[in-house]
């Protein structure tokens, strides 16, 4: 009579659901089960292993994943092929087209390059992490062959590398990018886990802004004096609104009786549209803010050049609807506003910033004037007061030192002498009897 551990390890049994394993004719070791698919369906799989046990430790891996909830992978393509896919069947309808364009370019320039052959179902956190390693210390004219394209060899072709590296924040933006298409994998039930998700970049130092100062606002607002655009500019001094919100900002989205401005849209240039109306950057971007008596009265004389030229152009005049428009009715494009702010910039003879950095001057100066971070938030349409708070967290920073200095001083102060510690108001604090 033969025990069980008589017997060889190729036939002895398994429990029901533990799968089959055993040996195949080119003496690899196979193992065989049921786990969960896609669909909450059943499927057999099969994995190899030069031993019986690691076999049935590959098997067990994937029984021990399904029964946690997690399908078996169904894609079989590259990461190229699901890359493309997601943008030009998910991505496509959810995203901006000017957003849409960028995530085009990250993983045509980027993604593709580094794990394009990976196959999706494959692909590890590890190979995510030495990809992104190698993106932020690897030259990109070295990297995409740039001077192939140059007229006279420079960088690596002529033996001096320029060292052109992706900054952080680029570098985040393509991790981000990446992490969304395969979560989007993981709702489709293509793979089980974001293995981008797992990897760790740090978090990015703030994008450097020099905004103006009080004497260099003040300068900049005496420039505009007598410019066509001088209500613009100062409405985005004063207010901190966008570039796109402005040139979208409509008369009927003025309520100057009760001197608010109604957020609803930004104007953009997008590929197929052109200039075009969009709705805000996010929710809470469209929003409603109060408007200073200083802007109240530049909108006024705004609207009566603004009606002195509808006069002028006569049939020419182009019915926009917006409150800042060219000459002739038509709306302004955002590189021909850039072009009148560095020209007012050299005017002033105030050092060169971009037209963004308004927005940033009117927050800081806010701060510097000790509003709330939650009024600051509401007026800029910061989806979150975090988002406030650390973009700004430098200004911040200088008023706990200006208050730490206010409480230094409140400390050196003595007490003058012959005076009591207290004004005798209250009564001395005693213990009071216990019952």
């Amino acid at each position: 009579m033969t025990t069980p551990r008589d017997t060889p390890a190729s036939r002895r049994t398994r429990a029901n659901g533990d799968g089959t394993v055993y040996q195949r004719k080119d003496s690899r070791w196979e193992a065989a089960g049921y786990v969960l698919a896609p669909g909450n369906t059943r499927k057999r799989v099969r994995v190899y292993g030069s031993s019986r046990k690691e076999a049935l430790a590959k098997l067990t891996e994937k029984i021990a994943s399904s029964n946690r909830g997690l399908p078996v992978p169904s894609a079989q393509g590259s990461v190229a092929a699901y890359l493309t896919y997601w943008l030009e069947n998910v991505a496509v309808h959810h995203l901006r087209e000017n957003t849409h364009t960028r995530y085009t370019a990250c993983v045509r320039l980027y993604v593709i390059p580094g794990l394009g052959k990976k196959k999706l179902a494959k692909l590890t956190a590890k190979e995510v992490r030495t990809w992104l390693d190698q993106l932020r210390t690897t030259c990109q004219c070295c990297a995409r062959s740039l001077d192939a394209v140059r007229d006279q060899p420079q960088c690596c072709a002529a033996g001096i590398c320029c060292r052109k590296r992706l900054s952080p924040l680029t570098l985040a933006y393509v991790h981000s990018v990446l992490k969304s298409a395969l979560e989007h994998a993981v709702r489709e039930e293509e793979i089980p886990r974001n293995v981008a998700r797992n990897v760790r970049m740090g978090t990015p130092r703030p994008r450097r802004f020099e905004p103006l100062t009080g004497e260099e606002a003040r300068v900049f607002l005496t420039a505009t004096d007598g410019h066509r655009l001088s209500a613009l500019f100062e409405l985005a001094l004063r207010t901190g609104l966008r570039k796109g919100e402005l040139l979208g900002l409509r008369w009927e989205d003025l309520d100057l009786a009760n001197a608010t401005a109604s957020i609803r849209r930004t104007l953009q240039r997008t590929n197929s549209a052109g200039l075009t109306a969009l709705p805000t950057k996010t929710y809470s971007s469209e929003r409603r803010i109060a408007l200073p008596t200083e802007c109240m009265h530049s909108l006024e004389q705004h609207r009566e050049r603004q009606a002195q030229e509808r006069e002028a152009a006569g049939a020419g005049w182009k019915a926009s609807g917006y409150v800042f428009t060219r000459p002739d009715g038509n709306p302004i494009e955002g590189t021909t506003l850039t072009r009148h702010f560095n020209a007012l910039l050299r005017r002033a003879a105030l050092r060169r910033i971009r037209f963004h950095d308004l927005r940033h001057s009117a927050a800081t100066l806010l701060l510097e004037q000790g509003v709330e971070l939650v009024v600051i938030k509401e007026l800029l349409g910061h989806a979150h007061i975090g988002v406030t708070a650390t973009v700004y967290a430098h200004v911040r920073l200088r008023l706990q030192r200006d208050a730490i200095d206010l409480l230094g001083n409140a400390l050196r102060t003595t007490a003058t002498p012959g005076t009591r510690p207290d004004d005798g108001d209250e009564p001395r604090i005693c213990a009071a009897p216990v019952r």
